[in-house]
């Protein structure tokens, strides 16, 4: 990716809806230039697709937490990550140093979802135990920085 690809990328992150001119017009090159850039990106996987990014909280997913996962013995993490993905709930997961096994990101309508949701979460066959954070107000978060 040369520095070209990364004010393409940048145009993208702050108005993934302009169109090839409009990003050709701010880094000097053609529309159709623009767009063979952008599908080599997409090619190579540096883009990964282009979204709409909605407030959880106008769906009615507003009450979040994080959760430590402890496993049974040693876990391969694609049986962690193909024991997750049945949970609605999790939005992501992730393995981590430290003590815990995985860091799971969830997301529920209030806080009795989140019960039913933790609970599921404990079910899973291979889950020793977990420790739960629930998210009282996001500071800050931030798309990745080309």
């Amino acid at each position: 990716m040369d520095a070209l690809d990364q004010r393409i990328v940048s145009q993208l992150v702050t108005d993934a809806r302009a169109s090839y001119a409009e990003i050709g017009a701010v880094v000097g090159l053609s529309a159709p230039a623009v767009k063979r850039r952008v599908d080599k990106l997409l090619d190579l996987g540096i883009l990964r697709g282009f979204t709409a990014v909605v407030d959880p909280e106008a769906l009615g997913w507003g009450t979040e937490a994080f959760v430590e996962v402890h496993c049974h013995g040693n876990v391969p993490t694609h049986r962690i990550r193909s024991g997750l993905e049945p949970l609605p709930e999790v939005v992501a997961a992730y393995t981590v140093s430290g003590p815990a096994d995985a860091i799971v990101h969830l997301r529920a309508a209030d806080i009795h979802h989140l019960e039913t949701a933790l609970e599921r979460l404990r079910a899973v066959e291979f889950i020793s135990r977990t420790v739960s954070t629930v998210v009282l107000s996001r500071l800050l978060e931030r798309p990745p920085q080309p």
